[in-house]
């Protein structure tokens, strides 16, 4: 009897913690050395200290690299994590990976940058913008400076990055007035006035020196260019770079000649546009992409269902509304 005691008090003991299960999910972003996920991360860490059975786990490539970003995931496949939440950098080559995190049982979920419609029952749910909803914004606030049209550059991420390719497509949708095809959209040829230049639209990789020295030799070899529209704030994150490429036009924005509008909303590019270097903001939220994606992931991992898609909003800033308009 007495050994019967022994034990049933061990089961109880121990039963609260076999009840409570404790999960290493992984927020994977494109780069660790962008500010923009540097926030998501930030997020990422807030839900780890509210969830005390969750763990978050966050890894990704030192730099805008796709084959490295694969191998991560790969690495996190075999490691046997509980969950992955991955923003792809190639959507097509991510794809490929995921099956063998289906095969294994680990729930994924995509933020920031989603797979390709095909490929998509390989992940539950994405959250983060509504990427074309950034396009549309983004060129808005172009036709409000320039409603007769004019010649524009557009600049982006990765060619085969998802996100990047829908907000081309919805800025090249609303400039034009037409849908113009599969993401990222055709070319503007004179549609709704517009016409994209020779030499764009500028490819970045999510690199800032890139992304800065484009814009510098193409405003140069086109001075009278009429906008130039960014999918990413890699264009403006390094601050001291990018006020050297746009102090020389401060004069064509402030008379409304030229625009510059540019994704996302971070401090430096904030402060950017108050000092007059820049028209338009159209900013995501990725420190509620991070601090939502533990949450989700542990509600999968839990046999609930969830929203797909789940959208972050966004926040549109131009030279007039910039001191209030991020939520």
């Amino acid at each position: 009897m007495k050994k019967l005691l022994t034990l049933t008090a061990m089961a109880a003991i121990l039963a609260p913690s076999i009840a409570m299960a404790d999960y290493t999910f992984a927020l994977v972003p494109k780069a660790m050395n962008n500010p923009f996920f540097d926030l998501a991360r930030d997020g990422c860490y807030k839900a780890q200290e509210e969830l005390a059975d969750v763990t978050c786990e966050y890894i990704g490539p030192g730099e805008h690299t796709e084959l490295e970003q694969i191998q991560i995931v790969q690495d996190l496949i075999t490691k046997g994590v509980d969950g992955i939440a991955v923003a792809p950098s190639n959507a097509p080559a991510m794809a490929k990976v995921l099956k063998a995190a289906a095969d294994a049982g680990i729930p994924v979920m995509t933020w920031d940058s989603d797979l390709l419609d095909k490929d998509k029952s390989l992940r539950t749910t994405y959250v983060g913008t509504n990427n074309y909803d950034i396009g549309v914004n983004l060129a808005k606030l172009i036709q409000a400076r320039h409603p007769d049209g004019g010649t524009v550059c557009l600049q982006t991420g990765g060619a085969a990055a998802a996100n990047h390719n829908e907000r081309l497509k919805g800025a090249r949708d609303t400039l034009s007035g037409k849908d113009t095809g599969t993401p990222p959209g055709s070319a503007l040829a004179g549609d709704g006035g517009w016409t994209e230049i020779s030499g764009c639209p500028l490819i970045t990789n999510d690199d800032g020196n890139v992304a800065v020295q484009g814009m510098t030799d193409i405003l140069a070899a086109n001075p009278d260019l009429t906008a130039f529209l960014s999918t990413g704030a890699f264009t403006q994150w390094f601050d001291n770079a990018y006020r050297k490429a746009a102090e020389p036009y401060k004069a064509k924005m402030d008379s409304g000649d030229m625009t510059i509008v540019v994704a996302d909303t971070l401090p430096m590019q904030l402060e950017q546009t108050k000092d007059g270097l820049g028209n338009g903001l159209v900013g995501q939220r990725p420190y509620e992409m991070g601090y939502k994606a533990m949450y989700i992931l542990k509600d999968i991992a839990e046999g609930k269902s969830v929203d797909d898609p789940i959208f972050t909003g966004l926040d549109v800033c131009d030279n007039k509304n910039i001191d209030s308009c991020v939520q």
